[in-house]
């Protein structure tokens, strides 16, 4: 079994897929959503949890990715780039989406950047809005960014798009449309539910009006 099925799977295993066809989401970017991805349920689920690290190292290793710090997005990035960073003993860092507003008032708490070439950990892309963001506070203290790891990601043509033109390189673990293949397999959807979702994913903005 390939590291995108297994992580698919585990991610159905601890219920970090939501369905939600009837009662629709609204994601922080306003997109309307039939489904939902809280990687957030990891840390709770070590077996799992530790299947998600083991594949970061993966890719790690097949990528042939050099870094000198991993940085993760507060909250739910921090605690795979934490995780990830003990195993691999690297520095971490984890960039606030605000600046503090006391002290030295910066989005980068953990250690010094500058000049150094930082790793970005994410549990989940849709646009990507806050991931870049996190790119720019970091590129903003003089650190090098050229690739970000993520757990999930929707593969929207937008977010390609906009970490193209950031020049960030893109390793998802797994992805949404194997997240739906597996969950077809296990029966955790009906065929109405699937047909719905696949629409979703075709036209994402779109559906939702």
């Amino acid at each position: 079994m390939n590291l995108e099925t297994q992580i698919a799977q585990a991610l159905l295993r601890i219920g970090a897929v939501g369905f939600c066809v009837e009662n629709p989401i609204t994601f922080t970017s306003g997109m309307r959503s039939p489904v939902y991805v809280d990687n957030r349920k990891f840390p709770f689920w070590p077996k799992e949890w530790r299947l998600v690290i083991q594949g970061f190292v993966r890719k790690i290793r097949e990528e042939h990715l050099k870094f000198d710090v991993i940085a993760g997005v507060e909250t739910a990035g921090i605690p795979h780039s934490s995780a990830l960073a003990y195993a691999l003993q690297k520095p971490s860092v984890f960039v606030r989406k605000k600046p503090k507003k006391h002290g030295t008032k910066s989005k980068i708490e953990g250690g010094e950047v500058k000049g150094k070439k930082v790793l970005l950990i994410e549990d989940l892309i849709t646009t990507g809005g806050s991931s870049l963001a996190g790119v720019q506070a970091l590129r903003k203290e003089d650190a090098q960014v050229t690739d970000c790891l993520v757990i999930v990601m929707y593969g929207f043509p937008e977010s390609k798009k906009a970490f193209e033109e950031a020049q960030v390189n893109l390793h998802a673990l797994t992805s949404f449309e194997a997240i739906l293949q597996e969950a077809e397999k296990l029966a955790k959807i009906t065929p109405k539910e699937q047909e719905t979702i696949q629409a979703w994913l075709q036209n994402p903005y779109g559906w939702g009006n």
